[in-house]
């Protein structure tokens, strides 16, 4: 019997993934890798951080654990893998089992026969069509040759004023390595908010956050480079407004790279991605997809999504490589669309539903904040956000957003988990985690999470958010602020909305100062808004009937706060 040929275009993170799992299942397998790129395996998600300077050897984006570089020497001795790079595959001869490439130092061409072939080849950064986009200093950040060019200006210190477009992850990233490398950053997003995967309130928060580091502009596009003898001078935005600037670094998402597969007569979905089954397959038997030229589905709402996530890629690469050699025993799900960033000393993540996608299909969900330290505060606890949907009657986990400087990682890990294994708030809220100072409260803050939602589920927990009282205010609705911390933290921070100090510890001694009128519209909170549910019980226990509690508290409140 004839070695199985395995042939796989893109060698990014999925096509290598797919080649290492092949080649441990069947020694005898001819396979090939080709990469259209200089470079095998790059960690690309690493790149925001090779060009902030968090390490310095470039080699580290494409090494092994141990260190060695996955160059196609690497491949060859230590896999039995024959990678080519600088090689483009110009097409898929389906019929008869081949592809043709050309060797882009060379310029040669060749065939090769294939008898399964797996398509990883990418996607393809996003440019706005609109006048100065070929301007010199106007890049995005989706190669190893953009993040040298990055690097160098980091290096020469040639640059002093640079825009980022774009506030979604890699945008976000982008302006934390441009600004250590101290250069004045300007942030532009057309949407209303940063990081639309994020429900308002927690987008705001984190805006409020990175803009204590660089300006952020949202709700305004770029309409123009503007250029001096080829080079980029300034960017001119849709209201007018000019921003000078010598780089611009464009991250506004990216596109399946599909135009092979399309050519090749292979089926696309709706979204542009290539359509597969569970099995990694596409419309032809013989020939896989993965990474981000894929469409996925969404395990929640069983609906199709694009998730150009490296983790993602290289868990589809494996399944592929064990499916050419076995013969499709191996499945890929879909995703729940976990996702997380490093924004200087915040992190932000996400798992599952936000609250607008939970509406925009449909559930029946309710939701909840928490905001809390994630270990004691004499082992310097860190504040946490954490924002919880979950089904109404079921109490199932739907979606987390966590963000802030405590250890966001952990918790969304936890959350989805639970989601991955469709557990219920209730299941949560007795959770067996590893409890140590040095790393959690002794009821973690994921679990103290559940304990707010279970409470909001049993009508003992009735609770608005920040966006709704800020609306109240507005719209001037009758509303007394109560708030309960004490009168140190008061001087520090308020709302300044009206409200009224009174100290838990005081609440049932000075009930009498409250309104006489038990009918009447009153919001607790404090900090974080654990004594505001306190004081939200000792008010309804007096018969006052209309006590709700500020989710989150005064830390959840993503507008300006007196000083």
């Amino acid at each position: 019997m004839k070695n199985k040929r395995i042939v796989i275009i893109g060698g990014s993170a999925a096509g290598p993934k797919a080649a290492a799992r092949a080649r441990r299942l069947d020694e005898s397998a001819e396979i090939t890798i080709f990469q259209k790129a200089p470079d095998l395996s790059m960690a690309s998600c690493g790149y925001p951080y090779y060009v902030g300077g968090f390490f310095d050897d470039r080699n580290k984006l494409l090494c092994t654990p141990t260190g060695v570089v996955r160059d196609p020497k690497y491949y060859l001795n230590a896999k039995g893998i024959d990678a080519k790079v600088n090689t483009e595959v110009t097409r898929i001869d389906r019929k008869n089992m081949l592809v043709e490439f050309k060797d882009l130092t060379t310029g040669e061409t060749g065939i090769q026969p294939y008898d399964k072939l797996i398509i990883a080849t990418g996607s393809t950064p996003k440019m706005p069509p609109i006048p100065g986009i070929d301007l010199e200093g106007i890049t995005p950040l989706q190669s190893m040759q953009n993040a040298d060019y990055l690097r160098k200006i980091r290096d020469d210190k040639s640059i002093k004023k640079a825009v980022v477009i774009g506030g979604g992850l890699i945008g976000i990233e982008t302006t934390e390595a441009l600004n250590l490398a101290g250069i004045e950053l300007t942030l532009i997003e057309l949407l209303p908010q940063l990081l639309t995967f994020l429900d308002w309130k927690m987008a705001k928060l984190v805006e409020n956050y990175l803009k204590t580091k660089a300006n952020v502009i949202t709700k305004n596009g770029v309409a123009e480079f503007i250029g001096e003898n080829g080079k980029l001078k300034a960017v001119k935005l849709a209201n007018g407004t000019e921003i000078p600037c010598e780089l611009a670094v464009v991250a506004i998402g990216v596109t399946p790279r599909v135009d092979l597969a399309r050519e090749a007569g292979l089926d696309i979905g709706e979204l542009g991605g290539l359509a597969v089954n569970d099995y990694m397959q596409t419309s032809d038997k013989d020939i896989y997809a993965v990474g981000d030229c894929i469409e996925v589905t969404n395990k929640i709402t069983g609906k199709k999504v694009l998730a150009p996530y490296g983790d993602l890629a290289n868990l589809e690469g494996r399944v592929a490589g064990e499916n050419v050699i076995l013969n499709d025993v191996a499945t890929f799900k879909g995703t729940i669309q976990t996702g997380i960033c490093k924004i200087f000393d915040y992190g932000v993540g996400i798992t599952g539903l936000s609250e607008a996608i939970a509406e925009k299909e449909g559930l029946d969900y309710i939701k909840v904040v928490n905001a809390s330290p994630d270990k004691p505060g004499f082992m310097n606890g860190k504040l946490l956000i954490t924002k919880l949907v979950a089904e109404k009657q079921t109490g199932r986990i739907l979606g987390a957003q966590v963000i802030g400087p405590g250890d966001v990682s952990k918790q969304i890990a936890i959350w989805a988990t639970a989601i991955m294994g469709k557990l219920t708030v209730d299941d949560l809220a007795n959770n067996d985690l590893p409890y140590a100072p040095p790393f959690s409260l002794a009821i973690d803050h994921s679990i103290a999470t559940a304990h707010i939602m279970q409470n909001k589920m049993r009508g003992l927990f009735d609770g608005i958010s920040a966006l709704e009282v800020k609306e109240k205010l507005d719209k001037n609705e009758r509303l007394y602020l109560l708030d309960t911390r004490g009168p140190d933290e008061y001087e520090q921070t308020r709302l300044g909305a009206g409200e009224t100090l009174i100290p838990i510890g005081q609440l049932r001694t000075r009930i009498q100062e409250l309104p006489d009128d038990k009918s009447t519209p009153i919001v607790t909170y404090c900090k974080i808004s654990l004594r505001g549910y306190e004081a939200s019980r000792v008010l309804k226990a007096h018969g006052y009937t209309n006590v709700k509690v500020m989710e989150g508290g005064i830390m959840g409140w993503p507008f300006e706060k007196e000083k």
